[in-house]
């Protein structure tokens, strides 16, 4: 039995959009507002980020084509350095990047959903449980229902930005917001600045991650040879323009101060539109999108599982394929189920702190990857990365010094992360030796 082959260019391209857009651009573009002392500094440090998602989306539009199956990324590694190598990706993913991502996004849907109805005193773990629990549902029943919840969500989450962004340009805007400076500001070339630019990077390029999960169901498309590269670059270029015009309407409406001063900047400034009802339609807005991110983590990664337990190097159950609806079950349980776990116990925040750090090590890894695909088998008769081998080259720095800024913030919970990634060395060993 196979994975049925049932999704097409606009679903494959709505998983990449929906797998980047999740929470963060309505609440963390202040945190680089705060590093950055100008208006033309912040928005370059949003394009700077654009440019690097899209370097990586070239790379894994290559990798795609040459190696259109389950698993995506994991295939990659495993194929370009060594099965252990990718077996700790998986691992990484299930126990550590994945599931923690989908306890944090769970409380987050809950708690703006709450505030959406004007229901606070709801219990939001009960409400982030029942979520995960009615997609799992759905991506249980088949690909094609899961991809069904995430277009739509997806095409709702980008519509609520647009309000936005068509509200911020109809609004008064912030006197000299487009030339704003700090007073005292340091001069563009100095240390400090440069050093303020590259700390801004670490939330924007953590805004930016998620291009990746569209690789993951390469082997449900349609034709993933043609659709897979496509889908790669035009999301990836949606949501570059998104979160570009998103904070020029922030920035028009509250200001380089303002935006620096709120942890709220959407509801800050559709508070200045519409009032009280403002807050409500940026929860409204904040829970919509969650949903589509919760939707899409039990929809793509899964088949990460699928692809370990396949290739004999994970639990066998998790290589079987449901006889009906020819999902594989066993492996959205499994992760829904250490999802709601850490849910439940409220422990996914220390695994959150580790997601920059152990993502960012597999981003880099995977697209050096393309170089040793590309000195096996110099040509393909299919997309290739352009500029190479510069851009990925490039692409791979970026991934190295955002590790390195990662460890040097906070070096106990990096060296955590490196730990529970070691312990999946003899896990690996022990299911080959079976």
């Amino acid at each position: 039995m196979t994975l049925r082959r049932a999704l097409g260019p606009f679903d494959a391209t709505m998983i990449v959009i929906g797998g980047i857009i999740g929470a963060v651009i309505f609440i963390n573009p202040y945190l680089v507002a705060r590093q950055l002392d100008s208006t033309g500094l912040v928005l370059l440090a949003w394009a700077a980020g654009g440019a690097i998602a899209v370097a990586g989306a070239f790379a894994y539009a290559e990798l795609g084509q040459r190696r259109p199956k389950a698993g995506g990324q994991y295939v990659y590694l495993s194929e370009a350095w060594h099965p252990l190598v990718g077996f700790l990706y998986g691992w990484a993913l299930l126990f550590m990047i994945e599931t923690g991502a989908m306890a944090a996004v769970a409380i987050t849907f809950a708690q703006y959903a709450s505030r959406m109805v004007g229901g606070e005193g709801a219990h939001p773990q009960l409400i982030a449980v029942a979520a995960i629990v009615l997609l799992s549902a759905i991506n249980y029943v088949g690909v094609r229902p899961g991809s069904r919840v995430l277009n739509i969500f997806v095409v709702l989450k980008v519509v609520a930005i647009g309000v936005l962004i068509l509200f911020a340009w109809s609004g008064p805007a912030s006197p000299g917001w487009m030339t704003e400076t700090r007073v005292g500001s340091l001069p563009s070339t100095a240390p400090g600045t440069l050093m303020a630019f590259g700390g801004a990077l670490i939330p924007i390029l953590f805004a930016y991650g998620g291009w990746q999960n569209a690789n993951y169901v390469a082997e449900e498309m349609r034709n993933p040879r043609r659709h897979l590269p496509i889908s790669l670059l035009v999301g990836t270029g949606i949501v570059v323009a998104v979160y570009l015009l998103a904070n020029v309407a922030y920035l028009r409406t509250l200001g380089l101060e303002g935006l620096a001063a709120t942890e709220a900047p959407a509801a800050e400034a559709a508070g200045r539109w519409f009032g009280v009802a403002g807050e409500r339609l940026i929860a409204g807005a904040i829970a919509i999108s969650t949903f589509g991110f919760l939707n899409l983590a039990i929809l793509a990664p899964t088949r990460v599982y699928f692809a370990m337990a396949r290739d004999g190097a994970f639990v066998p159950a998790l290589a079987r394929l449901h006889p009906k609806y020819q999902t594989p079950a066993a492996a959205i349980v499994l992760q829904s189920g250490w999802a709601i776990v850490l849910t439940l116990t409220g422990t996914f925040g220390d695994l959150l702190n580790t997601v920059v750090f152990a993502d960012w090590i597999f981003f880099g890894l995977t697209v050096a990857g393309l170089f040793v695909y590309r000195r096996r088998q110099p040509t393909t008769d299919g997309f290739t990365t352009p500029g190479f081998p510069w851009l990925p080259g490039a692409f791979v720095c970026v991934a190295l010094a955002v590790v390195y800024s990662a460890i040097a913030a906070d070096p106990w919970r990096s060296a955590a992360g490196a730990a529970l990634l070691l312990l999946g060395v003899p896990v690996y060993y022990w299911f080959r030796r079976r």
